[in-house]
């Protein structure tokens, strides 16, 4: 015990040494009195006392005394009575009234008598039926006597101020009522501390120590004078608790997209960008999807009233387009069968997909390519754990001469590789790639695979009118989806909810996977 306590006085500092030495002599001196007799501010004082308390030295009391005094308005209201007390007096004698006179025969403003009416009721002097006030019997009773609320005011007005906890409970609960009204009362809270010493503080006192300044660092006129030789130095705590400190970083959404681009750029791949308000062309058409699928109905797609419609491309594309539809053109296919219609083409939507970007950049752009994005997309979804309307997608394009399947399987290993999953791969069905793929990795701790991503090679229905005549193949995933396994919740909203706690304590990767 002797080795602990001497450890403890060795790391104490000189300001917990005057006060405890203080406390020894003057064990009732408050802090005002010790920063006297110590030559410290108040401010060192109270650290100090802080300090000796959090390693159980001493005890520190807090006291807060609160003053209670009248404000303008309370002084009215002491020497005229409260509002409802004015409207009383005249229905004690008319006993019923309409609301609309009260304000007039009582002698008060509108605003004071929409209050006075609300405590009347609330204090059950009077209610309210189709605008009519009536007195009740208990307001005949209290008609010549003082609520609690009306005695307070009284006592104040004539004591210009009283000490909350020395109030009787009579007036404590007029207190009450007066503090729940605004702008009746001042209340002026006194904080004062005191100062207890603990058994260890006993035992530190008793084993004794001297006060004398420590050096907590050297100047070089110290060292080069010879001086620190003779210097009292203050021992370092190690195991002493640091603050917490929440510096800024990534949101995870954008620290996981970040990650994703940086992958697709090692991969020697280029960004694209795009509007996020697209043609129903870009978004459905050029990517072979009917006219009548499901996907264009309201209740899955967001249409845009203002611009209501969007210019077409270059007609050629867009004659092309058509004829691939309606009849699969020379591509091999019978298309869709029917009269493809250039006002739907023309239909102003948020984009529900990022592969849009993908076929105008095909359009665009002569092979060989390989191309990224990264974008928000729009869905009319009901918001649940795992659906949200608005979320974002990564998507990957590769096309050239004799690009091939076995080449889409290679990216995909290498990208999933990269972010950190083992790949499988099984058939699956997109209307724009054929083959198609989905994706799915392993997660260890669930012992499980998992559907993360779709991928293919598209059709030569997609490729035809916008030009290509090379193989493309194109894969993506849902960036929130890839979130919530990385970063382990079971709600997708938990990535936009902004939970501070949560956001603090998950860790940072800064582009290394955790």
């Amino acid at each position: 015990m002797s080795g602990d306590i001497k450890k403890t006085i060795s790391e104490l500092h000189i300001y917990e040494k005057k006060l405890l030495k203080e406390l020894e002599t003057n064990p009732d001196a408050t802090p005002e009195e010790i920063a006297k007799n110590t030559q410290m501010d108040i401010k060192s004082v109270m650290s100090a006392a802080g300090s000796l308390a959090s390693k159980d030295i001493i005890e520190v009391d807090k006291d807060v005394e609160e003053i209670i005094s009248l404000t303008d308005n309370g002084s009215e209201y002491a020497d005229g009575g409260l509002p409802e007390r004015k409207i009383l007096r005249v229905l004690s004698s008319k006993k019923e009234m309409n609301m609309g006179d009260l304000a007039k025969d009582a002698d008060i403003d509108k605003k004071e008598t929409n209050i006075a009416i609300g405590w009347l009721v609330r204090k059950n002097w009077a209610k309210i039926n189709k605008g009519i006030v009536t007195i009740t019997e208990h307001g005949q009773e209290s008609f010549k006597i003082l609520g609690t609320d009306e005695k307070l005011l009284k006592h104040l007005q004539e004591a210009k101020n009283s000490i909350k906890s020395n109030l009787p409970p009579e007036l404590l609960d007029g207190f009450k009522k007066l503090n729940d009204r605004k702008n009746i009362l001042n209340i002026k809270k006194n904080t004062s501390h005191s100062f207890k010493i603990l058994d260890k503080g006993e035992a530190i006192l008793k084993e004794g120590f001297t006060i004398q300044k420590q050096a907590t660092q050297l100047t070089h006129q110290q060292l080069k004078d010879g001086e620190w030789k003779d210097l009292e130095y203050r021992p370092y705590d190690i195991n002493a608790e640091a603050p917490k400190v929440f510096p800024g970083k990534k949101h995870p959404l954008r620290e996981i997209i970040d990650e994703i681009r940086e992958i697709f750029l090692n991969m020697g791949f280029s960004e694209e960008n795009g509007s996020i308000v697209a043609s129903a062309f870009w978004n459905f058409d050029s990517l072979f999807q009917p006219q009548d699928h499901a996907a264009r109905e309201m209740q899955d797609t967001f249409y845009v009233k203002n611009p209501l419609t969007c210019d077409l491309p270059d007609q050629k594309l867009v004659d092309e387009t058509a004829e691939v539809h309606n009849t699969g053109g020379d591509t091999g296919s019978t298309g869709w069968q029917y009269d493809w219609d250039e006002d739907v083409a023309k239909q102003t939507v948020l984009r529900t997909h990022t592969t849009g970007i993908s076929t105008r950049y095909l359009y665009e752009h002569e092979a060989p390519f390989k191309m990224f994005s990264v974008g928000r997309v729009f869905r009319r979804e009901t918001i649940t754990y795992k659906h949200l309307p608005e979320f974002h997608q990564v998507e990957g394009l590769v096309g050239g001469e004799g690009v091939n399947y076995q080449n889409l399987m290679g990216f995909l290993k290498e990208f999933y590789k990269k972010l950190g999953f083992e790949v499988r791969f099984r058939p699956a069905y997109f209307p724009y790639t054929y083959l198609s793929t989905e994706c799915e990795v392993y997660l260890e701790d669930k012992e499980s695979w998992i559907e993360l991503g779709g991928s293919g090679m598209f059709r030569p229905e997609v490729l035809k009118p916008l030009g290509v005549d090379v193989p493309v193949l194109a894969f993506g995933l849902g960036i929130e989806r890839l979130a919530m396994i990385r970063y382990d919740i079971s709600d997708i909203r938990m990535l936009y909810k902004s939970d501070i706690k949560w956001l603090r304590e998950l860790p940072t990767t800064n582009g290394v996977r955790l």
